[in-house]
């Protein structure tokens, strides 16, 4: 199982993604940076990634060249971050599954008042869910959805695509 994972992540598209994930990432961490107090988010896909923030492209520009070079000099934590959409799904489904296996039935006997008993332990098994999910979350961001080693990846154009609010522009890339 081991070899047909490490052969989909090396899979052409879906490298590529994975390196558009964490430069986008990388990105979003030097514009936290900053303008500490915006919120900014990324979306990524095979051809690049579109950044949702109100700043200039001049800006944006600058920042993913600082990304991309920061990350070609090994600093492999800017793939990371704590808001990426790997922890929320992690988050997600853990704290869903184990509710919901607190609150399963026992069979047909069951009580209207027994599901209402086993609340305590569902809260108790969604809060060690969510416990779980934070160390979980964060391993699968590094070892699946992102790659902190962007290779040959090079940017070939940033444009904005909104002017509203928020401005959005779309970062494309290439090998």
């Amino acid at each position: 199982m081991p070899n047909t994972l490490q052969s989909i992540l090396n899979n052409p598209t879906i490298s590529r993604i994975r390196r558009n994930h964490g430069l986008e990432h990388a990105t979003i961490h030097m514009m936290s940076r900053r303008h500490p107090n915006s919120t900014f988010i990324g979306r990524s896909d095979w051809r690049g990634f579109f950044f949702y923030g109100n700043v200039s492209t001049q800006e944006l520009e600058e920042a993913v060249d600082e990304a991309l070079a920061r990350l070609r000099q090994g600093e492999s934590r800017l793939a990371l971050h704590a808001n990426c959409g790997t922890n929320f799904l992690t988050t997600a489904v853990l704290v869903a599954s184990a509710s919901f296996l607190a609150l399963m039935g026992t069979g047909k006997d069951e009580r209207p008042g027994d599901r209402m008993l086993r609340l305590p332990l569902a809260i108790v098994a969604a809060v060690f869910a969510l416990i779980l999910s934070q160390p979980l979350g964060a391993m699968l961001q590094k070892n699946l959805t992102t790659s902190s080693d962007p290779g040959s990846l090079e940017v070939i154009s940033i444009r904005r695509i909104t002017s509203g609010r928020p401005t959005i522009h779309r970062i494309l890339t290439h090998d």
